[in-house]
C-alpha cells in the first residue's frame, strides 16, 4: 500500500510546499485539497495551479493520487444547485487529470438529521452520481464516496447503500474509520462487513474521546466545531482507532491501494504537533502496522 499525505494537514504550505514536505516526511504519494481560497489546495477550474502542482509533483517524486472537492450541492432539490454541483465535479474531473490524480473524494450532498424530504433528496444524490460516473470513468477517474458526517452517508451503511443503488464501477467507497468511531457508527469490523467490497479509498486518522458517552453532533459539514467536539486528534497510532486491525483486514479484503494520512492540521492544530512531524510518525506507524503478519481474527 502507498502512504499519501492530506494537505488538509498543511494549512500553511502551498501546494508545492506541501509536496514538498510530504517527501520530507517520506511519504509515497499527496491527496490536495479542491477549493477556492485555502492555501494549500488547488482553486476551481484552475489550470495554471494545476499545471505547477504536476511540475512540482513530478520533480519530487510525489505523485497526486487524488483531489478532495468540498462540493455539496449534488442532492439539491433546486434544479440550478444541483447543476452546479454537478459542473463543479466535473471541472474537478478535468483537474484530476491535469495533475494525474485517478480519484476524487466525494461528499453524498449536505444533510443533518432534522432536514425533511431525505427520498427526494437521496435520489437527487443518485442521479448527480449515475449523471459523473460515465464521464469519471472515461477521464480514468473513480468518484469516492466518503463515510462522512454531515452528508447522507454517515454510516457504512448509508455509504454502501448508495454505492450499491448508482451500481457504476466508477463509484466507490472512501472508508473513514476515524469518522465512523467518533460519529458511533460501525465499528471496523462491521463497516469492513457491509462495505468492504466497494473500497477505493482510504483516509487515515487517529483520535481520542474527552467524553465517549457524549452523543455526536456536528452542525457543519467540512468539520466538526469546537464546542460540538467530544474528541482530539491524535497522530496515528496514539489514539484509539484499531489501525493495526483495520489494515490487516483491508489486505485480507484484497485492498492494496493508498491510504491518506488525512492530518487534520487545518481544522484541530492545537491538538497536534507541526505537520512534518506529524505526517512522519503517522507514516512510520502505519508502516509498522504493515509490516505486522496478518491473523485470521483480523479478517471482516
Amino acid at each position: 500500500m502507498r502512504i499519501a499525505g492530506s494537505t488538509l494537514g498543511t494549512p500553511e504550505q502551498t501546494v508545492p510546499e506541501a509536496l514538498e514536505l510530504f517527501a520530507g516526511a517520506g511519504l509515497d504519494a499527496a491527496e490536495v485539497i479542491y477549493q477556492d481560497g485555502y492555501r494549500s489546495g488547488l482553486p476551481l477550474r484552475d489550470q495554471r495551479s494545476a499545471e505547477q502542482a504536476r511540475r512540482a509533483s513530478q520533480d519530487l517524486g510525489v505523485p497526486i493520487a487524488g483531489l478532495t472537492p468540498y462540493t455539496t450541492g449534488i442532492n439539491a432539490l433546486d434544479d440550478a444547485d444541483w447543476q452546479s454541483a454537478v459542473d463543479e465535479f466535473r471541472g474537478a474531473i478535468e483537474i484530476a487529470q491535469v495533475v494525474g490524480a485517478d480519484r476524487l473524494r466525494i461528499y453524498a450532498g449536505s444533510w443533518q438529521p432534522d432536514q425533511r424530504d431525505l427520498p427526494a433528496h437521496w435520489d437527487r444524490l443518485v442521479a448527480a452520481l449515475r449523471t459523473l460516473a460515465p464521464e469519471a470513468s472515461d477521464a480514468g477517474i473513480r468518484l469516492c464516496v466518503e463515510n462522512h458526517f454531515g452528508t447522507m452517508t454517515q454510516s457504512a451503511a448509508q455509504t454502501a447503500r448508495l454505492v450499491r443503488e448508482v451500481d457504476h464501477p466508477a463509484v466507490r467507497v472512501l472508508y473513514d474509520q476515524a469518522n465512523l468511531t467518533f460519529t458511533h457508527d460501525e465499528p471496523y469490523e462491521e463497516a469492513l462487513r457491509i462495505q468492504g467490497d466497494l473500497v477505493g479509498h482510504v483516509h487515515v486518522k487517529d483520535l481520542v474521546f474527552t467524553d465517549p458517552d457524549a452523543p455526536f453532533q456536528a452542525s457543519e459539514t467540512a468539520r466538526v466545531a469546537a464546542s460540538e467536539r467530544a474528541v482530539r486528534s491524535r497522530v496515528v497510532g496514539d489514539g484509539i482507532v484499531p489501525w493495526g486491525g483495520i489494515l490487516s483486514s483491508l489486505s485480507t479484503l484484497g485492498y492494496d491501494d493508498v491510504l491518506t494520512l488525512e492530518y487534520e492540521y487545518r481544522w484541530h492544530p492545537q491538538d497536534l504537533p507541526e505537520p512534518a512531524v506529524g505526517f512522519a510518525r503517522s507514516a512510520a506507524a502505519l508502516r509498522a502496522f504493515l509490516a505486522q503478519p496478518a491473523t485470521a481474527e483480523s479478517a471482516p
